[in-house]
């Protein structure tokens, strides 16, 4: 930090101007595409990278996408819908005609420099987006045409993009580090579940039994209510079990409610891929907890994370996806769920299945252990360094 302090004390003792970024930087405009046609085309991958909303890409073909919508140089792409952000790319890329991108090629300025500082920008826009609608939060491109951009003179810019490339770069082999851990976690517990010693398999509903759960909405959410779990909390906040609520739902709710109990399973019905249809989380805690209605608990005699850990295996993606209902939201049944057949084999060899897993789980999950509190702990960090060599006096 001495070496930057040093430089802007020499090089802007007066402060540090600001120009808006459509003052200085082309924006790009995207495609004309679909998610549904991003996919298609990706069947055969190419070098043209097409960014869609949230995390969804496509590597495409060339002539794919019209040779006029595609960037060549490296650029900054705004995701502006859903959760904001900013994505630095160097190859050829599109995107869909609903977001853009930026390309900074002047003589004053960092592109790369430009990037890192819209960074620190992301939670300020985010509740710009909020304010703009709350269902989808969303940017308009006013918002990021006249975002004020620091400009320092380029030496300090570059001195800059030196550090955090470094910071950068540390981050991204601890996530390909972390990556491969899970790809070898993966692995492993597909071949203890479903290899476990001794096992009959069966098909879940001669097992235990399924029932669904009952309708509640966000309206109904209370301080110290009963516990309770909606299905979209299953995808965003839990994990492979768990023993506390994450929301509660009003008492006034009870009679007309359905409950999981301690050692029950509790499955997504619904999703927005096939692959997500039937996340599982098995329930742990003492109280009873109250289901939505597209959620189904599955009551059985097994050891609950075994199951919860069955859920996450590759058979049961492979035998699940035949059974999901592909509408415009993927569901499944609980009578296809009780078609799908599961391994059954003692309960010591169950609880030594998910000791083993458990341990495994941690080291790749558990943000409090191993590379995920490493890898949390330097993104904190990095976040720190960047937003500090980024805040400058702004010249009168």
């Amino acid at each position: 930090m001495s070496r930057i302090d040093d430089l802007v004390a020499e090089l802007c003792p007066d402060g540090v101007p600001r120009r808006e970024l459509g003052s200085f930087a082309r924006r790009n405009g995207g495609t004309s595409i679909t998610a549904a046609r991003m996919k298609s085309l990706a069947l055969v991958p190419g070098p043209v990278r097409v960014f869609g909303g949230g995390q969804t890409i496509a590597d495409v073909a060339e002539g794919v996408v019209p040779s006029g919508d595609v960037v060549r140089t490296p650029s900054i792409i705004v995701k502006s819908r859903g959760n904001i952000g900013f994505v630095y790319y160097e190859k050829p890329f599109t995107h869909k005609s609903e977001l853009w991108s930026y390309t900074v090629d002047t003589s004053f300025i960092d592109q790369k420099f430009v990037y890192y500082y819209l960074l620190t920008q992301v939670d300020r826009l985010q509740g710009v987006a909020r304010a703009t609608s709350v269902k989808l939060p969303q940017l308009g491109v006013k918002d990021t045409d006249t975002l004020r951009i620091p400009v320092p003179p380029l030496e300090v810019q570059q001195e800059i993009v030196k550090i955090l490339d470094q910071f950068t770069q540390l981050e991204a082999e601890l996530e390909a580090e972390l990556e491969a851990r899970r790809r070898q976690f993966a692995h492993y517990r597909d071949m203890l579940v479903s290899a476990a010693n001794d096992a009959v398999w069966a098909p879940m509903g001669e097992v235990g039994e399924f029932f669904r759960g009952r309708r509640f909405t966000k309206s109904d959410v209370v301080e110290g209510g009963l516990a309770s779990i909606h299905y979209g909390e299953i995808y965003t906040g839990y994990g492979t079990f768990a023993d506390r609520p994450l929301s509660r739902v009003s008492p006034k709710l009870f009679p007309a409610l359905r409950f999981a109990r301690k050692g029950d399973v509790v499955i997504a019905a619904v999703g927005e891929t096939v692959e997500d249809v039937a996340k599982a989380v098995a329930w742990l805690g003492n109280e009873q907890v109250a289901i939505h209605d597209d959620t189904f608990a599955f009551r059985h005699s097994l050891n609950p994370k075994f199951v919860s850990y069955f859920f996450q295996t590759e058979r049961f993606h492979s035998e699940k996806n035949r059974h999901v209902a592909r509408a415009k939201v993927k569901r499944i049944s609980g009578e296809s769920l009780a078609k799908i057949s599961i391994p059954v084999p003692p309960r010591d060899e169950q609880d030594r299945i998910v000791a083993i897993l458990d341990d495994f789980d941690a080291l790749v999950n558990d943000l409090s252990v191993g590379l995920p509190a490493e890898l949390a702990a330097r993104r904190k960090q990095y976040a720190y360094y960047r937003d500090r060599l980024l805040t400058f006096k702004e010249a009168a």
